[in-house]
This record gives structure tokens, sequence and C-alpha cells, in this order.
């Protein structure tokens, strides 16, 4: 009988789960080593971020809702025991909402106030995105974080002709992280809103500056019709351009983030933020301490299933095949036709 019994398959899957079951009761949590990450995100608010050229789940949304849900994402996946910090840009600085502090404790918190991220929290309509990136630097060298820089790139007014990207005062690569870009590649017109909030349209062609007149003229400028050298150093027909169109301005962002140290990344072209910011940041190991006692768990639950419930699905499954066998048979038999008697 004992023999028997050995020999019986099903013996050893009920011991194998019992032992696995009690495993799961007596394991203690294991103490493991890993990287956690300390972050300031600022996010561009200006109005081409309100340009609906991105999609979330398949939806078209706005630049701005895509960056939210880029940080919901990254939140979700840094490690216990990371800082987050979160930060807005607009203008030409950046504004700290709060300091970087642990994302688990404080997930829910965090996550609210990414999600209630808005463009009317812009306190002015200019958008010098050099001059709020390197702000956002200071920012974080203050905090001993690294940077998570969200934006377009799009610069209005735009950079002054032949002058470039300003030169970066700090100490460039002090300060790692990533510039992420947000926007399609293709150019669309930007959406207009009212003094209340109200979308009324798209920006035209004359309802932005198409050309930066804060600085120098360009060296053709003298050919320009109505050229003065005092009165009218930019001529007096009016510039035309696409600063009323609005894309990621990849190349603009590539030569920023390389003046800093930073990375750049486009979020078209990535959606695993952490792993993009991951290889570009300080890490800080933190020792964790992992509850393992699930994986015996399931895995004697697993066990179990395969013992009893597959066997008798396969049952069930042979029993409708062979109810539906004799369903078709008697339906033969009652549609065969009956021979006529003589």
């Amino acid at each position: 009988m004992m023999r028997e019994r050995l020999e019986d398959v099903r013996f050893w899957v009920l011991l194998a789960a019992l032992v696995l079951t009690v495993l799961a009761m007596i394991l203690p949590r294991i103490k493991l080593t890993r990287n956690a990450y300390d972050i300031v995100a600022v996010v561009d608010i200006t109005g081409s971020m309100n340009t609906r050229d991105m999609t979330v789940s398949g939806k078209p949304v706005s630049r701005l809702e895509a960056s939210k849900d880029a940080l919901e994402r990254l939140l979700a996946t840094l490690p216990c025991q990371s800082r987050l910090g979160l930060g807005v840009f607009t203008e030409r600085r950046s504004f700290l909402l709060f300091n970087p502090v642990e994302v688990c404790e404080n997930f829910a918190p965090i996550e609210t106030a990414i999600q209630n991220l808005d463009w009317r929290m812009a306190w002015e309509g200019d958008s010098m995105v050099s001059k709020g990136f390197y702000s956002a630097v200071a920012i974080a060298d203050d905090l001993k974080a690294d940077l998570l820089f969200v934006t377009d790139g799009h610069e209005a007014p735009p950079l002054p002709p032949g002058g470039g990207i300003p030169d970066f005062e700090g100490t460039p690569g002090k300060v790692m992280g990533l510039v992420l870009g947000i926007g399609g590649k293709d150019k669309v017109p930007m959406p207009k809103y009212d003094d209340e909030g109200n979308e009324i349209g798209t920006y035209g062609p004359m309802d932005v500056p198409q050309e930066n007149h804060s600085g120098p003229p360009p060296p053709d400028a003298h050919l320009r019709p109505g050229y003065h050298p005092k009165w009218a150093p930019f001529g007096t027909d009016v510039q035309k351009g696409e600063e009323h169109l609005t894309s990621v301005r990849s190349e603009h962002l590539d030569s920023l983030s390389a003046k800093a140290g930073l990375a750049h990344a486009d979020l078209v072209d990535t959606k695993d933020v952490l792993g993009a910011i991951a290889s570009h940041a300080h890490t800080r190991p933190v020792e964790v301490s992992v509850d393992i006692r699930p994986v015996p768990a399931a895995l004697a639950l697993a066990l179990l299933v395969g013992l009893y419930a597959i066997p008798r699905l396969a049952q069930l499954r042979r029993d409708l095949k062979e109810a539906a066998t004799r369903r078709a048979d008697r339906t033969k038999d009652l549609t065969r036709p009956t021979p006529l008697g003589i």
C-alpha cells in the first residue's frame, strides 16, 4: 500500500505543495541592494505645450498631458527610497514646487501634484527655454539631485538671429539627467486662448513674433526694405516665418542639453522614462527588505491547480465533446428517411 502511494504521482505533488506552503509561512524577508535615484522634474507649462499632437492610450492629448502621463509612469517605476521633486518652467525661469521626497511613502501626494499641473499656472507668456533650462539646472544643483527637464523646446520669442543658444555659466556635467522632448515631429498650429482660458482657434503668422529684435540685427539687415541703421535696423517689412507652427525642437534640445552635460531623448521615441534617465543619472545604493513568501505560495497553488483543476477541466471537455457527438448522432437518426411499407 505504501509502495503504491509512493509511486502515485499525486502523492509527490501534494508533498511538494505542502513543503512550499510551509516555506511560504516561515521564510523571512531577505535583504537586497538596489539603486535609488534623486530626481527633480521640471515641466514646461508654456502655451506651445497645449498643442495636441501626442497620444496617451491611443487618444490624442496635449503635450502637457503627455508630460504628466510620462511623469506618472516614472513615479510608478522608481524604486522605493528614491526621491522625486517637481517644478514648472515658464517665461525665463523655473520654479520649484517641492523638494525631492521619498516616492513610496509620498506616492499619492506626488501623483496628485503631477495631475494638477496646468498651463494656467504660468506667470508670463514668454517661453525662453534656454534660460529656463539653465535655471532648472541651478535648482537641481542646489538640491544635489539629477534633473529631468520636460519641454518641447519651442523658444518664444525665437533666439536672436546669429546669436544661438546663450552660454551656460555653470560646470557642464556637474548636474546629470535628461532633457525629455515633448511633441510630434511635424509642425502643427498652436491653440489660441482668450483671457478667460477659452480656446478660440489657433495662432497665425501675425500673432507671434517671427524674429527676435532684442539683439543686434542679422548681417544682411542692410539689404532689407526700409533699413535704417538707427531707426529701422531690422527693416520695415513684416518678417515671414513659421514660429506660429510648432513641433518638438529636437536639434535645439540636443545642443542645449549638450551645453550643460545632460542627455536628450524625445518621448515619441521612448516610453521608458526611467530607462532613458537611468543611464544618465547618479545612483544611490540602498538596502531594502524583500518579501519572497509569495513565490513558494504561488508555486504551491500552481501545483494544486495542476493536480486537481486541470484534469477535471480536461474531463469536462471530453464529456462535452461526447455529448455533442451523441446529439449529432440523434439528429442524423431523426432526419434519416423512413422506408415506406408495402
